[in-house]
């Protein structure tokens, strides 16, 4: 796997907030395997994509604002997943 070459900017609680739902649903990256999916209807999950035995999985964390990016993040560290 390639790595980037220009540093990829962290994740804002300002940019989930301000992110409009669009007719797909759209993942905002933020890093371990992190990201916030707004769905069409204007909802936002927190999900964790990891891989298991060579198949890749998804790990709800909590809805935003509900579950904070920080407790994400937190979350994150805990399940080991991302890492």
């Amino acid at each position: 796997m390639r790595q980037r070459s220009w540093p990829r900017k962290a994740l804002t609680d300002a940019a989930i907030r301000k992110v409009k739902p669009t007719d797909k649903p759209q993942r905002l990256l933020d890093g371990g395997g992190l990201y916030p999916e707004v769905s069409p209807a204007g909802g936002k999950w927190w999900r964790l994509k990891y891989r298991h035995l060579g198949k890749e999985k998804r790990l709800s964390l909590g809805t935003y604002p509900d579950t904070s990016l920080a407790d994400a993040r937190g979350k994150r560290g805990i399940t080991g997943a991302g890492a």
